[in-house]
């Protein structure tokens, strides 16, 4: 190893990254929060801080601006963030290849369907081929459907929106709701405000309606779907807006929040959520796979 001396201070020119260190980080990074990263990881918060201090300083750069309300990242733990996920990813799947193997069985998985057409259906690829002995079945509808189904012992594992701070399941991701709408809609502040949305039971239906309630905004449905096409096809179509999580809006769209007088939306967090009957060394597996998901915005 080679190593160089700094004011009398030896230090090491290689760097290693321990998986374990990065799992924290990018806990701490999926929340910006050392509170929920813990929950999260089931760890203490001054262990997620000491992994965090000690990547900082494997790497010699500072990753986290913290104080005693915010996190942020830093342009070099944007940086980490990507490199982490990948690391992860590599790791993971060396395990996966010299365990998975004798893993077998039946997983049933649920996806809410705006989840499910970015990089999951890689990751579900990429999960047959490593352990092809389980009988992985996917289901694809909406998040309040999957939860029932889950209860009812119809599905092992789901991925689904739910409120921020539920405090069920596995975090992946924490996200703020917006409103969305062709660049060219024009709303009237005495006019109902045309809604697209899905079928009840929704979690962004049931945000639009009470915020603009809330607000003392009238409103009326222009488009019932229970499909995130259905969704997207109405909003390009001008017909209404939407509400969509912010990392998940098209391009071809645009963010209406703070516009037209409409009311700020709630926050949103991507979970999974496991069936305790199930066997759960599968549900873990896949589960690892999609904590290290990197969500992209729904394509246009």
């Amino acid at each position: 190893m080679n190593e160089v001396r700094v004011n009398d201070v030896q230090l090491s020119t290689e760097k290693t990254f321990d998986p374990v260190w990065l799992r924290s980080f990018l806990a701490v990074v999926s929340g910006l929060s050392f509170t929920k990263a813990a929950e999260r990881l089931g760890i203490s918060q001054p262990a997620v801080s000491q992994h965090v201090r000690r990547l900082e300083e494997a790497c010699g750069r500072m990753l986290l601006r913290r104080d005693t309300r915010t996190v942020a990242l830093t342009d070099n733990g944007e940086a980490m963030a990507g490199f982490a996920r990948t690391i992860l990813a590599a790791h993971d799947e060396a395990v996966a290849y010299f365990t998975g193997s004798a893993m077998a069985g039946r997983l049933r998985f649920g996806a809410a369907d705006e989840l499910a057409l970015s990089e999951l259906p890689t990751i579900l690829r990429e999960f047959r081929q490593l352990y092809p002995r389980i009988n992985l079945e996917l289901t694809v509808t909406q998040s309040g459907i999957l939860q029932r189904r889950l209860d009812a012992n119809r599905l092992d594992l789901i991925f689904v929106n739910q409120p921020a701070d539920s405090g069920r399941g596995l975090l992946v991701r924490r996200d703020q709701l917006v409103w969305v709408g062709h660049e060219r809609v024009q709303l009237e502040a005495d006019s109902p405000v045309p809604v697209i949305t899905y079928s009840s039971p929704s979690l962004s239906r049931s945000a639009a309606i009470t915020s603009l309630e809330s607000a003392g905004r009238t409103w009326r449905i222009t488009c019932n779907t229970r499909e995130i096409n259905g969704v997207l096809a109405a909003t390009r179509a001008g017909i209404g807006i939407c509400v969509l999580a912010r990392s998940r809006v098209p391009a071809d769209l645009r963010i209406l929040t703070g516009r037209f007088g409409l009311p700020t939306l709630p926050e949103v967090e991507m979970a999974l959520l496991a069936n305790p009957r199930a066997a759960q060394q599968p549900i873990e597996a896949l589960s690892r796979a999609i904590v290290n998901l990197p969500l992209a915005p729904l394509r246009p």
